[in-house]
């Protein structure tokens, strides 16, 4: 399929987590690890139970932290400041990431199902922060989470979006329908965890990508087609 059309593309909005750094680095096993031992201190429940419990609520709700609230009402700020304290040590700067985002015509956002700070944190260590003109947090969306379609509305017109001229670009696939039923095109960057692949259909999949920052230049490369 060609890319050159891609070229065209308006706003580019990527998920954070898994898709802007490679899954192999495992930074969100760190949070992974951490989301359960929030569960495990505050059910007062060992670390097995604590991960039914979360992945549970993960694929009930679309995120952990919203089968929190809705059962428990905890306090979100909370729960995201202590998951999100992780070494970033595992990710650095990614030139060949930078210099396709660097050549890719349109604007690019960032909305994730996670806090603003993670996100910013995480991007200055790619070393990629000045390509991003906005972020959406699950903050901004009340905390309610992809694939939730009113978010994604949201998302759309608290950026005044045009979805015929945009792309997303995710590594869970279950988080493109709502993007595709939008009129967006949709980007797979699929992942070997259990959760990338859940719900996946070719129906609003328009592109399967292994790897993003080779792929993306290709992109930007189609412009001289």
């Amino acid at each position: 399929m060609s890319l050159h059309p891609l070229y065209q593309t308006q706003t580019w909005v990527f998920d954070l987590d898994n898709t802007l750094y490679a899954p192999h680095s495992d930074l969100f096993g760190q949070i992974d690890v951490r989301m359960g031992a929030f569960i495990s201190d505050l059910l007062d429940v060992d670390l097995v139970e604590a991960r039914k419990v979360q992945k549970d609520y993960f694929f009930t709700y679309g995120t952990t932290l919203s089968g929190l609230i809705r059962h428990h009402n905890i306090n979100p700020h909370t729960f995201m400041e202590y998951v999100h304290d992780i070494d970033l040590g595992v990710i650095s700067a990614d030139e060949v990431l930078d210099k396709a985002l660097a050549a890719l015509p349109g604007d690019k956002l960032v909305y994730t199902n996670g806090s603003a700070d993670h996100a910013k944190r995480v991007l200055d260590k790619l070393e990629i922060q000045d390509r991003f003109s906005g972020i959406y947090d699950t903050e901004a969306a009340d905390f309610i989470p992809k694939p939730d379609p009113g978010a994604f509305k949201d998302m759309i017109a608290h950026f005044n979006l045009d979805p015929a001229k945009s792309v997303m670009v995710e590594d869970m696939a279950r988080n493109l329908e709502p993007a595709f039923d939008a009129g967006m095109k949709t980007i797979w960057c699929p992942t070997d965890s259990e959760w990338s692949g859940k719900g996946a259909d070719s129906r609003y999949i328009d592109y399967v990508v292994d790897a993003l920052p080779d792929w993306l230049l290709g992109v930007a490369m189609s412009g001289d087609e």
